[in-house]
């Protein structure tokens, strides 16, 4: 009873709006299920159509193929009655080959026998004749060869008789003009010589008899004292003066010894073994080399032709006097004067 009372109490509830929504719900739900079957249908439909215009496809190439098979098996019944008659003219024609085979065969056992001998010699007869020309062919050939040979032969023997003339000819000439120019050559040298003997002779009077000059050997030797101050190259005044005098010498000598020797006067300077550095002459080569082109110089300018002049510098290297003494160092400090050819 207080149930029923409590069920009267309460008001009434409005089911509508909740029956709204489900029916909605429920129509969308099936219009999403009838566009799927739509659009599967379609897929269907589009499906089965490919395989109809495949099927009908298949089906025209399964009657061409049908004409094709027809076509052939005709064709090859026809080439199997041809091939059927061939052979039957094949059979015919063999037949016959075989009938004149026997004829043949009994005639060219007759024929071979009296053949075969003629054929043997004749080819026997052909590969001696080819034999006999080949070798006929080879023996021209050596021969022809054989006499290039002899005519080559014959011409170096006839080269080699006229070399060997010139040669002994060449010889002779190389030996006369030997023995010629040996006597040209001492007559020269026994002329320069002369001419160097008497060039020292005028020296010796014209110097007078000084001990710081000499002759030594083909030499005509100066201490160099004599023209030079110690460790210069600058002459001094009587060294100049002897130098004046040496030079007119010369030029009196030039006049007399005939042009076609070919004479030069040589100027050597040479120092003793001790040492000089200062920065005019670092080392006795520069020293020695100065003083001869000093001299040098001077016979120049006294009108000696400088062509006939040659300076040389030998410093401490070629010692006359390998002493160690003072005596030897003057010594070995002077000036060398060579007429010599060029």
């Amino acid at each position: 009873m207080s149930l029923a009372r409590g069920r009267r109490s309460r008001p009434d509830t409005n089911y509508w709006p909740g029956f709204v929504d489900a029916m909605a719900t429920l129509l969308l739900v099936v219009t999403f299920l009838l566009s799927i079957f739509m659009v599967v249908q379609f897929m269907v439909t589009q499906i089965a159509s490919g395989k109809d215009t495949a099927l009908r496809r298949l089906n025209q190439q399964i009657a061409q193929l049908t004409e094709l098979l027809a076509l052939e098996t005709s064709t090859k019944i026809t080439l199997e009655d041809t091939l059927s008659s061939l052979q039957v003219t094949i059979d015919n024609k063999s037949s016959e080959n075989i009938r004149l085979q026997g004829i043949l065969s009994a005639e060219g056992k007759k024929a071979k026998q009296s053949a075969g001998r003629a054929g043997s010699l004749a080819s026997d007869l052909e590969e001696q004749k080819n034999l006999s020309s080949q070798a006929l062919a080879q023996v021209e050939l050596l021969n022809q060869q054989l006499a290039a040979l002899r005519r080559q032969i014959a011409s170096l023997e006839e080269a080699l008789d006229a070399s060997e003339s010139r040669d002994k000819q060449s010889q002779t000439q190389i030996a006369d003009l030997g023995r010629r120019l040996n006597l040209a050559l001492a007559r020269k040298v026994q002329e320069l010589a002369r001419y160097r003997s008497d060039f020292f002779g005028r020296l010796r009077s014209i110097l007078g008899d000084r001990k710081d000059v000499h002759i030594q050997g083909d030499r005509f030797v100066f201490q160099a004292e004599v023209l030079f101050p110690t460790s210069s190259d600058v002459m001094n005044f009587e060294g100049a003066a002897q130098i004046d005098k040496l030079a007119s010498a010369i030029v009196q000598l030039e006049k007399e010894i005939p042009k076609e020797i070919n004479w030069v006067l040589r100027v050597d300077g040479h120092t003793d073994i001790r040492p000089i550095a200062s920065p005019e002459f670092p080392s006795n080569w520069e020293l020695s080399s100065a003083r001869a082109i000093s001299v040098v110089r001077q016979l120049i300018g006294q009108g000696v032709p400088p062509n006939r002049l040659v300076a040389a510098g030998f410093g401490e290297f070629q010692p006359i006097d390998r002493g160690n003494t003072e005596d030897a160092f003057r010594r070995n400090r002077r000036i060398e004067l060579k007429l010599t050819e060029k």
